[in-house]
């Protein structure tokens, strides 16, 4: 593994059960810079805001457990914060480093585990249809955090069994929703592990439900609410259509091609995302 030299790092412990406390506190001994914070409250939106809010520099860097950055990772991330006015985030390039081959197929639905291979160009992402980057690797600017995205969110993360995401997206939503910009910078690059059960079909199926689902919640974050009703509908009929579309042209390959039954599960559970949005407005409601 390339080394990355990161200047300071802080380690969110989000109520684990594990020995990380005392592994980071052996590391604390030979760096200073190291730190390390406990979130109780679960959830990864949780930990992740724990982490902007105790962060002392005017970016931070987010990244996973399973996240490799490279090398200049550090002076290419403050390469472009310099110059990019109005950037409240911005990700890079995330390949995936996989313990055995993908399937066949793979590159159609490769975003599901956090993957951006977007080319070479720096380019705005589009938040008003959902083409935002992950936070498997993701770098903010901690005031335009502060001020945009709220202490409770409406997307917790995957807690315990539950798959259910978003909790990235909603907070790039707050945040494009305040007037900062989302880029793609290529030259930030970093890799992703995916170990092989995360290749398996059971995995796959359930990760895409608890994607799809937020479709619809996220959608309508910041749609008028005399509008809701037609985004609603508009999510049902235009997924109602492409699985219909979908099952025809694939039809010979149902249940034998995981990729295709992906897709499917993709557009099925999207369909069925505006209901899930009714179920959590009426949750936040009492």
């Amino acid at each position: 593994m390339k080394r990355c030299d990161i200047r300071k790092l802080l380690v969110v412990d989000n109520n684990s059960s594990d020995t990380t406390a005392e592994i980071v506190q052996a590391y604390q001994s030979q760096w200073s810079q190291l730190r390390y914070c406990l979130e109780r409250q679960q959830g990864a939106a949780f930990a992740r805001h724990r982490g902007v809010q105790e962060a002392q520099s005017e970016w931070v860097g987010l990244l996973d457990d399973d996240t490799l950055p490279d090398s200049n990772w550090v002076a290419e991330t403050w390469a472009f914060a310099q110059t990019h006015d109005q950037t409240g985030a911005f990700s890079g390039q995330i390949s995936g480093q996989f313990e055995t081959p993908p399937p066949e197929g793979f590159k159609r639905i490769r975003s599901f585990l956090a993957i951006r291979e977007r080319g070479h160009t720096p380019h705005l992402y589009n938040p008003e249809t959902l083409v935002l980057p992950p936070a498997a690797m993701l770098v903010v600017h901690r005031q335009a955090w502060l001020t945009s995205v709220p202490a409770q969110p409406l997307m917790k993360g995957r807690l315990g069994d539950s798959m259910l995401g978003g909790e990235d997206f909603e907070v790039l939503l707050h945040m494009h929703q305040q007037g900062w910009q989302i880029w793609y910078a290529p030259s930030v690059k970093a890799s992703h592990y995916i170990p092989s059960w995360r290749l398996e079909r059971s995995y796959l199926l359930s990760l895409i439900q608890g994607a799809s689902l937020t479709i619809a919640p996220l959608r309508l974050m910041y749609t008028p609410f005399w509008k809701k009703g037609i985004v609603g509908a508009r999510i049902v009929l235009g997924n109602l259509k492409r699985l219909i579309v979908h099952s025809f042209k694939y039809r010979h390959q149902l249940r034998r091609d995981v990729v295709v039954d992906c897709e499917m599960a993709f557009f099925f559970w999207s369909m069925l995302s505006p209901f899930y949005a009714l179920k959590l407005a009426l949750r936040w409601r009492t």
